[in-house]
């Protein structure tokens, strides 16, 4: 179970690269710096591009939990 509570969540189930980045990305423009947005995604794809968009844009990834069949991503906006 997470230990962060996020601000907004975004469900990108069902979505593959690049989708669920490109959600991510417009999710992120919505939030205020030090929000939370809780990602959920099936897209094994994302375990990389995730941390990849984070590491680009300077947003902090706080954890990753997979339950489920589900990868589950906790990023902070910068």
């Amino acid at each position: 179970m997470a230990t962060v509570t996020p601000d907004k969540t975004l469900d990108a189930s069902g979505l593959n690269c690049p989708l669920p980045v490109l959600k991510t990305k417009k999710a992120m423009e919505e939030l205020q710096s030090g929000q939370v947005l809780e990602i959920i995604t099936t897209d094994p794809g994302a375990k990389a591009d995730i941390p990849a968009f984070c590491n680009r844009t300077g947003h902090q990834l706080l954890e990753v939990v997979e339950e489920g069949g589900k990868i589950i991503f906790y990023v902070r906006k910068k």
